[in-house]
């Protein structure tokens, strides 16, 4: 068996001072900015090193990876898709179903899709850290889920490991 890593990193907080903007085009807040910043340093520090990140094509998204970007290995494979843009947990775990070649794969995208996958997938772990998992994944959290599996197809709920939950300082 074989072990997989999947980072599930929200977006940071998004403006909402624009009343005509699109929610697809809405940009980080100053805040969103200093958090982007903040996992970006924390990435750094705890040296995750996805070998694949995926990213919903909103704004928002965008300018998250673009902040953490400098924290991810030169050789890490990007790709920004609109099919993480609003996606639910059944599509986003349906994306991490299709995926090949990668036995780390970090997700940047929207709740609640992304916090529902995360609830869905972790079983196991410290109880205190799964409790906060369970009540709340605030804007730029970052989940750490381990699995015990050949591939990404072979995933199944409850068969995660959570070895740590992060959140930006405020």
């Amino acid at each position: 068996m074989s072990l997989l890593t999947l980072y599930l990193l929200r977006h940071a907080k998004s403006a909402w001072d624009d009343p005509k903007l699109a929610d697809f085009d809405r940009p980080l807040a100053p805040r969103g900015e200093r958090e982007a910043a903040d996992m970006a340093a924390l990435i750094a520090a705890r040296a995750y090193r996805p070998e694949r990140v995926l990213c919903s094509s909103a704004r928002r998204t965008r300018e998250t990876l673009g902040a953490v970007l400098k924290a991810l290995p030169a050789e890490t494979s990007i790709e920004i898709t609109r099919r993480l843009y609003e996606a639910d947990a059944e599509r986003l775990l349906n994306i991490l179903f299709e995926q090949r070649g990668a036995a780390s794969i970090m997700l940047i995208g929207h709740n609640p899709g992304l916090h529902q996958l995360a609830q869905f997938l972790a079983g196991a772990g410290d109880g205190k850290t799964l409790h906060r998992l369970r009540t709340d994944f605030p804007p730029a959290s970052l989940a750490m889920i381990d699995f015990t599996a050949e591939s990404w197809s072979d995933i199944r709920p409850g068969a995660g490991r959570l070895l740590a939950l992060d959140t930006p300082s405020r």
